[in-house]
């Protein structure tokens, strides 16, 4: 493991700021915190982001997730602890987060309206492409967590 490459928000400053708006119109949208962190975390798992998934599962702990669904979140399609509205939220995730391989399927599409209004839908979206650009800043940049505990 190397360490990071690059400290992006002080060379580049303004698309720090411009990514901090983007997430701060994901918290204020109104979709509900636990999904919100649902979301983070597992398109973080499938980009591999460590970063991340220490940030957002602590949120989400600390948000009254239980350690149990954090735990199968990587296989909550055969897991009975997910609503169906969490359920058509983590495939819409997994299906904009692997957009190459799985495009963005309208069966997925149809799940989610019966869940989701139209709006939610946009802000799901929204946020599914936010937590992904995150993921690459973190990636791409070899962002380190903080040690445990801390």
């Amino acid at each position: 493991m190397t360490g990071p490459r690059l400290q992006y928000d002080r060379i580049a400053p303004e698309a720090r700021k411009a990514a901090l708006g983007l997430e701060a119109y994901t918290r204020s949208c109104g979709l509900e915190k636990s999904l919100v962190e649902l979301v983070k975390t597992r398109a973080s798992q499938i980009n591999r982001c460590a970063f991340c998934l220490d940030m957002h599962s602590k949120d989400a702990r600390q948000n009254g997730e239980s350690e149990q669904r954090l735990h199968v979140l990587a296989g909550w399609e055969d897991s009975s602890l997910f609503t169906p509205r969490e359920r058509a939220a983590l495939a819409w995730t997994e299906s904009l987060t692997e957009l190459a391989a799985k495009g963005a399927p309208d069966h997925l599409y149809a799940a989610l309206r019966e869940h989701f209004s139209e709006k939610e839908i946009v802000d799901l979206t929204f946020l599914i492409g936010t937590i992904n650009l995150w993921n690459r800043f973190g990636v791409g940049f070899r962002l380190r967590h903080p040690p445990a505990g801390s």
